[in-house]
């Protein structure tokens, strides 16, 4: 990716457009010529044989505030770009650091060091999305598949919908379960361990930074990449989930999180470019797992969605096209793991009790 946008920055025209092509098409066609792997890693491999692994999400920060910044300083003074070359550059910068920097940051948020959390935020804020921090690691992956996880997508909801939808609940449901932990250690919500005293000084920084580099264009430029690198961060997450919903026993009791509730790809080149994201039952099911040992399920035991992520989300654009392609499948998955619900209007409505404990 970096070449790709070093040519588009130097020689502008129709280079800007390689960038984008490379993340949403080049591994959709990987992806037909290479097929899938169903191949497992040893689960137990020691974390000391993993050091290139690691180090791959690790080095990429620096090399993502080099990318942003970097190209904002240059296209502000060499003004040779127009808007649209412009446009379409940092379209592609977001791509990368929504397709690189948000799936590398997701890896490193769910490691226990401090290094590798911190490497995160630095990650999260330079698209402006240090929140997902905290929902994903304190709602999504508890409430997955019930009415407090506004991530998981409702059965017929278009993707324009739930863009906006997310946009406004994800912030306050990571607000209120972080107050909720400082609530049970005996803290108010502005003591200084809440992170979003974290997030808002990176992400002012980072906004700070990108003024200083380029000015007003250099700032418009910063938020164009960060809302295109959360507009694929949510088509992702739009993807893993939508439709499957966990069963409701009662009294706000859900069942746990089981493998069949998240849509999973085995698509060689699309999981080389996330990272094995897409093995996403697997990472339900063992959070910390490290990207190369995490596991594939097959047909027998979690829904598989017909392509890789990068072109269901082109497909995930188009409502009528994506119902057309997903909704039989949800009800093939009712079928198959709910025989015994008739009614599901409130789960598609996503008006069943919230979970006991969910804030």
């Amino acid at each position: 990716m970096l070449p790709l946008a070093a040519l588009g920055l130097f020689y502008g025209g129709w280079f800007v457009v390689l960038l984008p092509l490379y993340g949403w098409w080049l591994f959709t066609l990987l992806d037909a010529v290479f097929g899938v792997n169903v191949n497992n890693a040893d689960p137990d491999t020691p974390e000391s044989a993993l050091f290139w692994h690691r180090l791959i999400t690790m080095i990429w920060p620096p090399l993502q505030f080099g990318l942003i910044f970097g190209s904002i300083w240059w296209v502000t003074r060499s003004g040779q770009l127009g808007w649209i070359e412009l446009s379409v550059l940092f379209f592609g910068i977001g791509s990368a650091s929504g397709t690189v920097g948000i799936v590398y940051g997701h890896e490193l948020m769910h490691q226990k060091n401090h290094l590798e959390r911190r490497l995160a935020d630095l990650l999260l804020a330079m698209v402006l999305y240090s929140h997902f921090r905290s929902e994903h690691l304190l709602v999504h992956h508890r409430h997955v598949g019930t009415p407090a996880d506004a991530v998981t997508a409702r059965y017929n909801e278009g993707f324009h919908h739930y863009f906006w939808r997310v946009l406004f609940e994800c912030p306050r449901s990571a607000w209120r379960a972080e107050v909720a932990m400082l609530a049970r250690r005996g803290r108010g919500a502005f003591h200084p361990n809440n992170p979003f005293w974290r997030y808002a000084v990176l992400q002012l920084a980072m906004l700070g930074l990108a003024w200083l580099v380029g000015g007003g264009l250099g700032l418009a430029l910063f938020g164009w990449q960060a809302l295109v690198a959360v507009w694929q961060l949510e088509l992702t997450n739009y993807v893993e989930h939508y439709g499957l919903t966990r069963e409701h026993l009662g009294e706000g009791r859900y069942e746990h999180v089981k493998p069949h509730h998240s849509w999973n790809a085995a698509h060689t080149a699309s999981n080389w470019l996330l990272i094995n994201l897409q093995r996403h039952s697997d990472h339900h099911y063992k959070p910390d797992r490290r990207f190369p040992l995490l596991q594939n399920w097959g047909h027998d035991d979690a829904p598989q969605l017909p392509f890789g992520y990068p072109l269901m989300a082109t497909v995930a654009m188009v409502p009528p096209l994506w119902r057309r392609r997903m909704n039989p499948r949800v009800r093939a998955w009712r079928k198959r793991y709910y025989p015994h619900i008739s009614d599901w209007s409130a789960y598609k409505a996503a008006s069943n009790p919230k979970p006991r404990g969910s804030v």
